[in-house]
């Protein structure tokens, strides 16, 4: 027979003698043979090994070619790689030609041949053949590194390795040479193929796209690599060995950037709605719309189905990916059971072959890789996937967000919009990997009972029993912690509002002394929030017990029940591991299911406030007919018979109007507060919901908004507005917009940034800004709102001479101009007149003054219509006074003039005037490091986690410790007990002590479900109390810190730390450390299994310790800072979207939605680029540390095997089902270790500010003021002077006067003279540099900063209300009764207003009073500062928001209230210094002149020459 079968290549047929002859050589054989030696037979192995590589590839391979088919790339060149894979593959081809040749050969010689030898070897040269085919059609279609194919060679290695060990050991080399050479010559060219494939070919010979500068490795990748994600060990590498920076990151690859991923959603969402998509595009355009302004969706459609099919639709490929690797894992997941139970059988036997447990020992090993690798595979394509969602569906946002109606825009606010970006597409991104869970869990769950069925018998329907039992508690429990989760995001959505309040109005809470009180509100609900915490973290510690002691629960049961009350069913080391190995599986099924399924609730109510927010109406396509051409016949703007609504639910606020503006005409719009001027210039932009009538507006369109909005870039990026840089354009606007000293002064010029919403500008600056841009559109038409109001005297008529009048740069073109500023009217050409939504009268200036009507109204409230300068609500000496930015000189050597604008300043070191010129994306080139973060880099300090330590607490973090050891005792002594019971001796069927081994069992179960659920509430009860301290000292440190460091921090940067960061610490760092603690004492334990079970294992098990130490440190350094890098991109994400969201309405007037579009998936790219690559670096970490820890499991079996003479098989099944639990108990330890450090970032972060300098102490114990002081209101300088900041000059200086008890003083003086200067220096916002000031005679350092504040009342220039009841922004401390507030609301005559309001003085104030108009916000200061009945006033410019008429009744409602008190009056607006007795007038930081107003009149002095500016001399 051996002679018919000379060679041993995959054609050769299974014979059992020599199957025989090969274990009699190998192991001792017996007649009776356990299951595994039948199992795995060497028959099994080889017809395995001979039929499995061709199905694999018969199977995958069509499917693989269609896939290359339909996306192949360019031809590969004819590399030396390919060159071999095809002789190699034409070796095998012709090898397997010849071993079917040779059976027909002898067919036709009359010897009679088995089947087999003729169809195997037709089978394998018939998959040779396609193999080959397949590697000459990769090179084709430009594939470089096929997994397929690297498959199928290590698959094809198992059949020649089998044959080669059993000609090997059989002997038969002289008998059988050809046999033997043939099945070398296989081997090794099989192997060959191999080692081939794990090798990657090069690059294609023609690119289709052009190779960014720093391409992902993975392209350049073999498949091992890709499998093992070893390509991106060098940016691992490189991040252990220096700082990563934005050039060590990969290039963001097409597939991921944030315009492909957003237009294919876009795509697909818009097939769902094909009818109701309508485009808003301007006649003219060739039909061409601009695509984001077009409409997403409507309302009355379903609001979720169709965006959720979209979705679909474009990621399903993807996922369908992901999920069919998760199902090969799991395959490979629940084939390790039953090799340890073939495995434990084997121990168990003492005569079984010793290459059986060799064999089962590869097995279990190359099954727990194989899981992990899949496994992985289905991470990393979920990771990917969440990426590419994340990224569409905040495109999608973004594109909303350029297209919503004012309406919306009012329901909606900026941190809403900011809440959905960074919240919940985070839930709904993240509930992706949950998906499969509702399914293939509950596959879990049917595997495991078969598994126990078959191990137990009938006594595994008592695990089915406990399991049921267990899952509505499950189920309850975390409903009831949904419930005060939901709770706790309550009060922390009203402490984020209420610190975002604070922190936006510091200045007038300082000015009032109410940081007190304020702080007490955010504590307050700070506590509630915290009791929620507490609670929920309880019930989730009850939750997380119930999970770990159900493996123990069930096990118990169904021992007790199968032991002792089945009959014959002892308890042995199969069933006890095996069991214990599935329930474990179980466990994490039952857990997993609830968990999954709240993930998946959460993410529906994400999703359908997604969707709801997508729905939000938006601008009405047809509010407006626009048509770019500036050369009609046609009047530039026409509106006829117009009714307008800001939403379909609210009532129309304009009625009726009918308008018509000529080219080059310029029209002022005056009215009273409320009247609609604003709502018409919304009405012309197609803002507002049109009724009825039409709207048409012939060329293009600027808008300057009555409250200024500046993006977060330099100044030249802010005026040209994404259009191309003029510089002689520029300069000259610039200088008419009395924009060229500030520019000059600026550290960077022009480049210099303005930041956050403008924070290093003033007001005036703003506004001018604002204007600026305007005028550099060169637009046709410009719609102006109230632009002078910001503006003092002097500036207001340099910008309206200069930009607005007849003779300014807008000459020639249509305005219109909403106005308080009455003296410009007869410069007008029309003028028309708003009341109550309608147009009450138009006309030229004189024809108006003839009809005696609506206008003569407004001139008649005024005492002076004629003069009276302009009207502002904002003095521009707030951050003029400070010199605006470090390095500015100061308002003493104010520059004269703006330097040349320079696209590129010649370098120099001496002068700030010639910088280099900063790049426009790294602000550090500018010289701002007062508003930079505070960034950590590298290792987290030790000092960070001590300092966490001992908000703890030294004895509970002593308590807890104790608690996770004494639970992981209880552990052990459990498992090791359990091994001890299955090796008891069985005595007629049974167990002598099983009675007594149940009861210790369970006992020892118990007490370590309560040393588990003591130690996790330890851990979440110190964690809550570790965060509230540190809140609280992020609180106390940030309300002391002095006025400068709020003008210097971004407001954003604040409020990152007291939500997302104490978040972290809130949620995130117990967490972690309670993971991080629970995996290292269960590694403490497995060591020890192991180690005592297998001494040999020791030395395994240091060298595993060893690199998993490498591993983690490479991990832990690099993703710390990747973490870091994403957490500031998507910040710059999150900030774009709010910006964009505040001023969506200038964008769209300035038709820009398109690059701000691109901006954003630029901005959205630069966070892929960090994201991609920290996903990656997750996925190496896990899949390189599952696979040492695979090892382990095979350093186990290898040692057990080793030592099976003395080795029982129930401490073998409590080492190696130790170890098996292991393999992702080392990856976690890691993984929480690294998580837990990056968390710690988070308290850094909070203690940032801890060490900044602080103000003076609030109250002082020996205060020098007496309860009733000030009983007079003398205020005296005494040579007092201070500056801003160290750096530079004195803003005042030498100022020294009396103001007596019951004066009344005007300030006045130009930008920067020192003004508002004085008011900071008396309310101590900024400490003397130099003499001092004293009230009633006592100096005010010697009294403490809230008794000071509290007993001088100031009204600000920026009305500004808090979020609450409007009898709390009235009377915040509540020190009034209801009379007082209503004596004081009719005094400022908003009495009737408030009264029509829905619950009167309860009414809740939307934001800080978003649903008021400027002008009525400032009323409510003004009833406020009546409230507060101090003997000293500073009014600073308090009534410019309001029409003239009113400004005269409150002037006279103020002298009233206030006749015995001591005023300060700060002016921009001589007139309304006239009547004071006394008049500073400020020079540098100086007192120029002092005098009554007659007096310095008559001097002709400064004064004089500021009174014929203002048209009063």
């Amino acid at each position: 027979m051996d002679r018919e079968l000379p060679m041993a290549a995959p054609g050769e047929p299974c014979t059992g003698l020599r199957d025989l002859e090969f274990s009699r050589q190998v192991g001792n054989q017996t007649e009776q043979e356990p299951g595994a030696y039948h199992l795995l037979g060497l028959c099994f192995l080889r017809t395995a090994g001979s039929w499995v590589p061709p199905m694999y590839l018969w199977v995958l391979g069509p499917i693989y070619l269609f896939y290359i088919h339909r996306h192949g790339m360019c031809y590969l060149r004819m590399s030396r790689l390919f060159k071999a894979k095809m002789v190699l593959g034409f070796a095998l081809i012709l090898l397997y030609t010849f071993n079917v040749a040779l059976p027909l050969w002898r067919i036709h010689q009359g010897t009679p041949q088995a089947p087999e030898l003729l169809i195997h070897p037709t089978v394998w040269l018939s998959t040779m053949t396609f193999a080959t085919f397949l590697i000459h059609m990769e090179r084709k279609k430009g594939v470089r590194a096929s997994g397929v194919l690297f498959g199928y060679w290590l698959l094809c290695c198992l059949l020649p390795a089998i044959n080669t060990a059993q000609q090997a050991s059989a002997g038969t080399l002289h008998h059988e040479p050809l046999s033997h050479l043939a099945t070398y010559l296989c081997l090794f060219l099989v192997v060959a193929e191999f080692m081939l494939s794990c090798l990657v070919d090069r690059p294609p010979f023609f690119m289709e796209n052009s190779q960014p500068s720093n391409p992902c490795p993975e392209t350049e990748a073999s498949f091992p690599s890709k499998a093992l994600f070893w390509w991106a060990s060098g940016l691992l590498w490189r991040g252990y060995k220096k700082l990563l920076g934005p050039k060590d990151l990969w290039s963001l690859g097409r597939e991921n950037s944030s315009e492909k991923l957003v237009s294919q959603l876009e795509r697909e969402w818009r097939k769902n709605y094909s009818g109701p998509f309508k485009v808003f595009k301007s006649k003219g355009h060739s039909g061409v719309g601009a695509p984001e302004t077009e409409v997403f969706l409507q309302p009355e459609r379903n609001r979720w189905g169709p965006l959720l099919r979209a979705i679909w639709r474009v990621f399903r490929s993807t996922f369908l990916l992901g999920t069919l690797s998760l199902v090969i894992s799991d395959a490979f997941r629940f084939a390790v059971p039953k090799l340890l139970s073939l495995f434990l059988e084997f121990m168990s036997d003492r005569d079984s072959p010793a290459w059986t447990g060799w064999l089962l020992a590869v097995l279990m090993f190359s099954s727990a890789c194989l899981q992990t690798l899949f496994e992985q595979q289905h991470m990393y394509r979920i990771k990917v996937l969440q990426m590419r969602l994340r990224t569409a569906i905040a495109g999608l946002v973004y594109k909303k967000v350029l297209v919503l109606s004012s309406g919306s825009r009012k329901s909606s606010a900026a941190g809403d919009v900011v809440s959905l970006v960074s919240v919940d597409i985070q839930r709904l991104t993240e509930s992706v990997l949950y998906l499969n869970a509702l399914w293939l869990l509950f596959l879990w769950i049917i595997v495991c009972f078969v598994y126990l069925w078959q191990l137990l018998g009938p006594s595994a329907l008592t695990a089915i029993a406990v399991f049921l039992s267990l899952l509505p508690l499950n189920f309850f429990i975390t409903k009831k912690r949904s419930s005060y989760q939901e709770e706790q995001m309550r009060q922390k959505a009203s402490r984020a509002r209420l610190t975002s309040s604070i922190l936006r109005t510091v200045r007038t809470i300082k000015s009032h002394g109410w940081e007190q009180a304020f702080l007490e509100r955010v504590l307050d609900i700070r506590g509630q929030e915290l009791g929620a915490l507490k609670t929920s973290s309880l019930l989730f510690s009850v939750s997380l017990v119930s999970f770990q002691v159900s493996t123990f629960l069930v096990a118990l049961v169904v021992f007790a029940v199968h032991t002792l009350v089945a009959e014959d069913n002892a308890m042995d080391a199969e069933k006890a591991f095996v069991t214990l190995t599935v329930l474990s599986t179980l466990n994490k099924a039952q857990a997993f299911l609830p968990f999954s399924v709240h993930c998946i609730m959460q993410a529906r109510v994400s999703f359908d406030r997604l969707a709801a927010f997508l729905c939000l109406e938006e601008v009405d396509p047809k509010g407006m007919d626009l048509s770019p051409s500036r050369c009609s016949s046609k009047d530039p703007i026409s509106v006829h018979n117009g009714t307008f609504a800001w939403s379909q639910e609210s009532p129309p606020c304009l009625h009726g109007i009918n308008l018509t503006v000529p080219q080059g005409c310029l029209l002022a719009v005056v009215g009273a507060v409320g009247a609609g001027k604003s709502s018409l210039l919304s009405a012309l932009l197609g803002e507002l919901l049109k009724v009825e009538g039409s709207v048409s507006i012939e060329g293009s369109v600027a808008y300057v908004p009555q409250e200024a909005w500046v993006q977060n870039t330099s100044v030249v990026e802010n005026v040209c507005f994404r259009q191309e840089l003029d510089l002689p354009w520029l300069q000259k606007v610039l200088e008419a917009c009395a924009l060229e000293t500030d520019v000059a002064s600026f550290p960077a010029g022009v480049h210099t940034p303005i930041g956050e919403q403008g924070m290093n500008l003033s007001g005036g600056q703003k506004q001018r800004l604002s204007l600026a841009r305007a005028v550099y559109r060169k637009a046709s038409v410009y719609l102006l709102d109230d632009p002078l109001a910001a503006l003092d005297a002097h500036i207001s008529q340099h910008v309206f001479k200069q930009v607005i009048g007849p003779s300014g740069l807008l000459r020639g073109t249509t305005r219109i101009l909403v106005t308080h500023t009455l003296h410009i009217l007869p410069q007008a050409d029309w003028i028309l007149v708003l009341a109550n939504g309608t147009i009450a009268e138009m006309g030229s200036y004189q024809d108006l003054l003839h009809r005696n009507g609506a206008l003569m109204s407004l001139l008649d409230g005024a005492r002076q219509p004629a003069s009276g300068g302009e009207g502002g609500t904002r003095a521009e000496a707030t951050i003029d006074d400070l010199g605006d930015f470090p390095g500015s000189r100061g308002p003493k050597h104010r520059p004269e003039r703006l330097r040349p604008i320079k696209s590129a300043p010649v370098k120099d070191g001496t002068t700030a005037e010639a910088q280099t010129e900063p790049s426009l994306d790294d602000p550090k080139g500018t010289g701002l490091t007062a508003g930079e973060d505070s960034v950590q880099y590298g290792r987290v300090k030790t000092t960070t986690y001590l300092s966490y330590l001992q908000a703890v607490g030294t004895p509970l973090c002593t308590y807890t410790l104790f608690l996770f050891l004494c639970q992981q005792v209880a552990s052990f002594c459990q498992g090791y007990w359990l091994s001890l019971w299955a090796d008891d001796p069985v005595v007629d069927g049974r167990q002598k002590h099983a009675a007594l081994r149940g009861w210790v069992f369970g006992l020892l179960g118990c007490l370590q479900a309560i040393g588990l659920f003591a130690s996790m509430a330890a851990v979440f009860l110190g964690g809550a109390r570790a965060s509230g301290l540190l809140f609280r000292n992020l609180l106390w440190d940030v309300a002391r810190s002095p006025i400068g460091f709020f003008e210097n921090t971004p407001v954003g940067r604040l409020l990152n730390r007291f939500s997302k960061e104490t978040d972290t610490v809130d949620v995130d760092i117990p967490d972690k450390l309670r993971s991080l603690l629970t995996y290292a004492f269960g590694l403490l334990e497995v060591g020890l299994a192991v180690s005592m079970a297998t001494p040999l294992a020791i030395m395994a098990i240091l060298l595993l310790i060893f690199l998993y130490a490498g591993f983690q440190s490479l991990y832990v350094a690099t993703s710390c800072q990747l973490r870091r890098l994403e957490s500031a991109s998507y910040s710059a994400v999150c900030s774009h979207m709010a910006e964009t969201f505040q001023g969506s309405l200038v964008i769209r007037a300035f038709r820009a939605q398109e690059p701000f579009t691109a901006q954003h998936d630029a901005l959205m790219d630069e966070n892929q680029r960090v994201s991609f690559p920290r996903l990656v670096a997750d996925r190496w970490l896990a899949a390189n540390l599952e696979l040492l820890g695979n090892g382990l499991v095979f350093v186990a079996t290898v040692c057990a095997v080793l030592s099976k003479a003395h080795l029982s098989a129930g401490l073998v099944g409590f080492s190696v089902s130790a170890a098996l639990q292991v393999t992702q108990t080392l990856q976690w330890v890691v993984r929480s270790w690294t998580d837990l450090e990056n968390s710690m970032v988070a308290v850094e972060r909070m203690q940032d500010y801890g060490d900044i300098p602080k103000e003076s102490p609030w109250r002082l114990p020996t205060c020098a003021a007496r309860p009733l002081w000030p009983s007079e209101g003398q205020i005296e300088f005494r040579n007092f002077g201070l500056r801003y900041r160290p750096e530079l000059p004195l803003a005042v200086r030498g100022v020294t006067l009396k103001i007596h008890a019951g004066e009344k003083v005007g300030i006045v003086g130009r930008t920067g003279a020192g003004k508002s200067s004085l008011a900071w220096g008396l309310l101590r916002l900024q400490e003397a540099a130099e003499g001092d000031i004293c009230i009633d005679g006592v100096p005010i350092t010697h009294v403490g900063l809230h008794t000071l504040r509290s007993r001088i009342t100031i009204i600000p220039q920026d009305p500004v209300l808090f979020p609450g009841s409007v009898r709390m922004n009235l009377d915040l401390l509540q020190e009034r009764t209801d009379e007082d507030i209503w004596a004081a609301l009719e005094t400022v005559q908003l009495k009737a207003f408030v009264a029509s309001l829905p619950g009167q003085l309860q009414y809740e104030c939307a934001g800080q009073g978003d649903d008021l108009s400027v002008g009525q916000k400032q009323l409510l200061c003004l009833a406020r500062a009546l409230l507060r009945k101090t003997q000293i006033l500073i009014l600073d410019e308090a009534t410019a928001s309001v029409d003239p008429g009113t400004e005269m009744q409150m002037q006279a409602a103020l002298e009233h209230w206030f006749t015995p008190c001591t005023v300060l009056l700060i002016a921009h607006r001589l007139r309304s210094v006239m009547d004071c007795a006394r008049v500073l007038v400020m020079d540098e930081g100086q007192v120029a002149e002092s005098g009554s107003p007659t007096q310095l009149l008559a001097q002709k002095g400064l004064f004089y020459r500021l009174a014929q500016e203002s048209g009063l001399a």
